[in-house]
């Protein structure tokens, strides 16, 4: 797993903690019925604070896949992969 989806990973798993981290990568919003409009909100704004981006609200309904995420954080955040990351497991 590459580093933006390792980090996207751990913020899968702090929006759906019920979710098996096995499960992740293959999450979506038809796989998940924790992913609701709710938790989108949540998902991005975890993902906008690991990240330290702004998503676009225009791109949110594209949005609903972990691996359409993970897309849309590499075209985003080229660089974002190359901080460190801190103890705690978040940007230094």
């Amino acid at each position: 797993m590459d580093p933006i989806a390792t980090r996207l990973s751990n913020c899968f798993q702090t929006v759906f903690p019920d979710l098996p981290a096995a499960q992740i990568p293959a999450a979506s919003q038809h796989s998940v019925a924790a992913w609701d409009s709710t938790a989108a909100i949540m998902l991005v704004n975890v993902i906008e604070d690991e990240f330290g981006i702004q998503v676009d609200f225009d791109r949110l309904g594209d949005l609903d896949s972990f691996e359409r995420i993970h897309s849309y954080l590499i075209t985003e955040t080229p660089a974002a992969a190359d901080r460190p990351q801190g103890a705690d497991g978040f940007s230094a």
